[in-house]
């Protein structure tokens, strides 16, 4: 499994999302991009809502009204296929943070308006589709990676913050791994099998509390 390089992206990488672009070998039916982008968005939407546990080629082919050589034009097998439709759910997701944290420049709300976006990106994500996640090997590491890039960022805007003072005086790297072991907790399900939340809820409560942690203005 290749890693996603840009380790700002909490949730993907335009490298991970060219994946399937380059899974389509030699021998295999080709797509033009527009076509591709446009069954890769509709299956996309169906692994999201549904999860994709009981999903085949054959139904998958049935449902999206094409043939079963164009799915395997995008990816070359079932598996990959949602491993694909995972990647670019991601790589979308990245880019609507980012832009988000791009139009805030407190650091402060930056950290909270980064997890709180997270949170509403994961929220597109039904309960069955994070399951099916979960349970499965390769789109397991789909999700551990990008856990693992939200941690490495918000690690980042917490140092940076008490560097230049913005913060409050705190242990930056205690706090960053505070907020790590919490981000560990929601992708292992911990978190949520206790607290009864969904893994976007549990992003979005996590903002409130790292914003509390190091804001100079008391909360």
């Amino acid at each position: 499994m290749t890693s996603y390089p840009n380790s700002s992206s909490p949730v993907g990488s335009a490298v991970a999302a060219r994946t399937g672009r380059r899974a389509a070998g030699a021998g295999r039916k080709r797509l033009d991009d527009d076509r591709r982008d446009e069954l890769l968005g509709r299956l996309r939407a169906i692994v999201l809502a549904e999860g994709f546990a009981g999903l085949t080629v054959d139904t998958l082919a049935a449902r999206l009204q094409c043939s079963k050589s164009t799915l395997y034009a995008i990816s070359s097998n079932r598996h990959h296929l949602v491993a694909t439709a995972l990647k670019s759910f991601f790589h979308e997701a990245a880019e609507r943070v980012e832009k988000e944290v791009a139009e805030v420049t407190d650091p402060a709300q930056q950290i909270a308006t980064y997890l709180a976006a997270v949170g509403h990106q994961m929220r597109r994500m039904s309960v069955a589709c994070y399951e099916d996640m979960l349970d499965d090997d390769l789109t397991r590491e789909i999700y551990t990676v990008n856990s693992l890039a939200a941690t490495s960022r918000v690690r980042g805007m917490i140092h940076a913050g008490v560097e230049s003072g913005d913060f409050r005086t705190v242990h930056a790297e205690f706090v960053s791994q505070a907020v790590g072991l919490l981000i560990d907790g929601i992708h292992s399900r911990e978190l949520l099998v206790s607290t009864g939340l969904s893994s976007g809820d549990a992003f979005v409560e996590l903002s409130d509390l790292v914003l509390g942690a190091v804001s100079k203005t008391a909360r």
